[in-house]
């Protein structure tokens, strides 16, 4: 339990994420007066493992499960994720005491002559560690050549020159968040390239019967945010989805409903299965249910099958 009215704040110590942990801060200052705030940079599987791709270190929490088992044992007070980082399934111990309002969850490219995906000439060489990316390229122009790329944020945009590739593809929410200011060449539509699960969005892990944490974090807590991504993450849990498929989704609420739309894709981007559902509000999780359901009785499961036996044999 936190000391009075110091708070120790787990993050990992990426650029990225430590921008967004100081923001998360910032604005716990300022929503709670009194309060003192330490951040413990914690190293996870995923920062410690970088020349493997994401969907080789197998599991899930690859950039997680270190903070899960800080918060658990009382070395933290709380934790921030990106959200898309969080598995579907947490510890019972703990909650996400708070989703902070979403920053745009759509991905974006880089390219090295400034050009968009349709202009980019053939073969093009496309940088990113994402199946889910690569998948969806892969639907919309099977020339690309899809080039691994993993790395922090302005790594990966470093190596855009570095490594001879035509361009990169990386959320715009980073981009944001750390105060980028080179060009961006597009901003890919939604139609192209769903995001990932929870993309664009903080949580805010604590321990469950924490309530003095439970209070502070609250305060943060955006509802449409939490809708969103509740509905995201319900589907994602019924398809069973991970870093090794490619699976994009994206729920927004408009006025009463939450709207959700996803994909799933085949690796080579052959195939794909793109729906969506609307439901009430008050029934996120399971909107994301139906349309998880819908997807795997239209070929879904066929797909996610195809794709688990693919890397089981190797």
């Amino acid at each position: 339990m936190p000391k009075g009215k110091h708070i120790i704040v787990g993050s990992r110590g990426s650029k990225l994420a430590l921008i967004q942990t100081n923001w998360v801060i910032s604005e716990l200052k300022r929503l709670n007066p009194g309060y003192e705030f330490e951040i413990k940079k914690i190293s996870t599987s995923g920062d410690k493992i970088t020349d493997v791709p994401l969907s080789r270190l197998g599991g899930v929490g690859v950039f997680t499960k270190e903070l899960e088992v800080a918060l658990i044992k009382g070395k933290i007070d709380l934790a921030v994720h990106s959200a898309k980082d969080i598995p579907t399934e947490i510890p019972e111990e703990l909650i996400l005491g708070a989703m902070p309002k979403r920053v745009d969850p759509s991905d974006v490219l880089i390219s090295a002559k400034n050009v968009t995906l349709e202009r980019l000439p053939g073969d093009a060489r496309i940088g990113t560690s994402s199946l889910r990316r690569k998948a969806q390229l892969l639907a919309l122009r099977p020339d690309f050549e899809i080039v691994d790329l993993r790395g922090n944020l302005d790594t990966r945009i470093k190596k855009l020159e570095a490594n001879d590739l035509d361009g990169i593809i990386v959320a715009r929410a980073g981009l944001i968040r750390i105060g980028y200011t080179g060009p961006i060449s597009e901003i890919i539509p939604f139609e192209i390239m769903l995001p990932a699960v929870g993309q664009g969005s903080l949580g805010i892990e604590i321990r469950k019967n924490d309530e003095q944490v439970n209070t502070i974090v609250s305060k943060m807590d955006d509802l449409h945010t939490r809708i969103a991504v509740e509905a995201e993450r319900a589907l994602l849990a019924k398809l069973q989805g991970g870093c090794q498929v490619p699976i994009g989704a994206h729920a927004k609420v408009i006025d009463s409903e939450v709207h959700l739309e996803a994909v799933i894709c085949t690796l080579d981007g052959e195939r794909t299965i793109r729906d969506s559902h609307s439901g009430s509000i008050k029934q996120a999780a399971a909107v994301g249910i139906e349309l998880a359901r819908r997807m795997l009785g239209n070929g879904g499961d066929k797909i996610l099958q195809e794709i688990r036996q693919n890397f089981s044999n190797k």
